[in-house]
């Protein structure tokens, strides 16, 4: 059974939603920089959109779809049964990725990366193996700077800045207090005569008390997050069980859960009007997953450091999908579900009548889940991968290009839907069918969007 999406409840007015980078090594908390250097970075106050890309570069879209009616349903998931033709397909498509793996790393090892270059040819798929993905989604998520000079100095600065924050809100109060106090002198020990002497009572501040109810108290700060740690602990468990990656009791699934662990708490402490949602798990699940495949010694040591970054810039894009306070605003989960149903309109007016007025299946009832966990629970991690490869080169943004993902999937079952009914239908999209994600891929990219419909997105 999927696990349920909850959320939050906000404050009717946060004086500060979310504070995030504007660029590698600015990492701030609510408001005040942390290591006492000079940083550039955003306040973003409550209904503000927060924006990863910028959306100023040149977008050629593709080819609009010929006919709005054609049906993608058996051609999507039908597959040649002739050997032949099909070890044929095998030999192409190792081919094309040689020759993409060629470009894409050309690309990277040029001193000035050209990211709208990069972004066209990691849109079609990034080779699996190496460092390859791990290094491009960084850039394209605009943690690596296009230019490779600053690479080393971009990433030891957040590294350090990440290791700081974790020293500062991640610690257990009693090791704080360790810290202050070395354990021998606490029990009364004289380490360097070399007698013991008797216990001596040890005088606790107010702030390091157990049972202080102070705000300022770092044991009231700490079991404040009590809850939130036992959620978080509880969907990590959860996170794609069908791997030992991430479930089990191995040594490694161990660590990466640990390290998930960190990056999630870490969040929600440094972001209290957005905290943690149910859901956050499955959307950093596949970003530390890639990581983990990078086979650099120093992105290996720091591959929780750079996941929490990474995903700080991606929640910005999709922020307000978790405020449960901003879902009938403009930016909310309500809005984008509406853009949704407008988009399908626009291509398959037939499907869209069909799904709202005959079978009445909104989009509510099977797409808030496919918005706010960017698909990740729709389809296996080998496919998400591949569709975030996408996803994350779209120039105009991801909450595009998510869109078109969206109604692009309605469309490829269309035969299905249109000879369903309220109950078929709506089991179909909540256990969406295994389907060519490539084909699926395609079909997104023909979406037709005209201009007025782009710029209500990002307005």
């Amino acid at each position: 059974m999927m696990p349920k999406i909850s959320k939050l409840n906000v404050p009717e007015k946060p004086r500060k939603l979310v504070v995030f980078p504007q660029k590698i090594g600015s990492l701030v908390i609510n408001g005040f920089h942390h290591g006492r250097e000079e940083s550039n970075y955003e306040e973003m106050e409550s209904g503000e959109e927060l924006q990863t890309f910028d959306l100023t570069r040149e977008f050629a879209l593709k080819q609009m779809i010929k006919d709005q009616c054609y049906d993608f349903d058996d051609e999507l998931i039908s597959f040649p049964q002739n050997k032949n033709r099909k070890s044929e397909s095998i030999v192409l498509h190792a081919c094309n990725d040689d020759d993409k793996r060629s470009d894409l790393e050309y690309e990277i090892s040029r001193k000035e990366i050209n990211l709208e270059k990069l972004q066209r040819v990691a849109s079609s798929g990034i080779p699996d193996g190496g460092s390859l993905r791990a290094t491009i989604w960084k850039l394209l998520l605009g943690y690596l700077p296009t230019s490779r000079d600053l690479w080393e100095k971009e990433l030891n600065e957040s590294r350090l800045k990440y290791d700081k924050l974790k020293e500062e809100f991640l610690r257990k109060p009693s090791e704080l207090s360790c810290r202050k106090d070395k354990s021998m002198i606490l029990l009364g020990h004289d380490t360097s005569s070399g007698v013991i002497e008797p216990l001596k009572r040890y005088n606790i501040s107010k702030e390091d008390h157990p049972l202080s109810l102070g705000k300022t108290s770092i044991w009231h700060q700490y079991f404040e997050f009590t809850e939130i740690s036992e959620q978080i602990d509880r969907d990590l468990q959860r996170t794609h069980p069908d791997l030992e990656f991430f479930s089990g009791d191995s040594s490694l699934s161990t660590k990466n859960k640990e390290s998930m662990r960190n990056v999630l708490l870490l969040f929600a402490k440094l972001n209290p009007a957005i905290s943690y949602v149910q859901g956050m798990n499955e959307v950093l699940a596949p970003l530390y997953y890639v990581f983990n495949t990078d086979n650099d010694e120093r992105n290996v040591a720091n591959i929780e450091a750079d996941t929490f970054s990474c995903f700080v810039i991606l929640m910005s894009s999709c922020v307000d999908h978790f405020c449960q306070q901003f879902d009938c605003g403009s930016f909310g989960v309500h809005s984008t579900l509406s853009k949704l149903s407008e988009l399908l309109k626009t291509n398959d007016e037939e499907l869209w009548h069909h799904l709202e007025f005959k079978t009445k299946v909104n989009p509510q009832f099977y797409a808030f889940r496919w918005i706010t966990l960017l698909l990740t629970q729709e389809f296996s991690l080998h496919h998400i991968v591949r569709i975030w490869d996408t996803l994350l080169s779209n120039p105009f943004g991801l909450q595009e290009m998510l869109l078109r993902i969206c109604c692009a999937m309605l469309m490829c079952v269309k035969s299905k839907l249109i000879r369903g009914d309220f109950v078929g239908n709506l089991k179909l999209l909540q256990h969406f069918p295994e389907v060519d994600v490539e084909h699926l891929l395609q079909v997104a990219q023909g979406i037709n969007m005209d201009t007025s419909f782009h710029s209500t997105i990002f307005r």
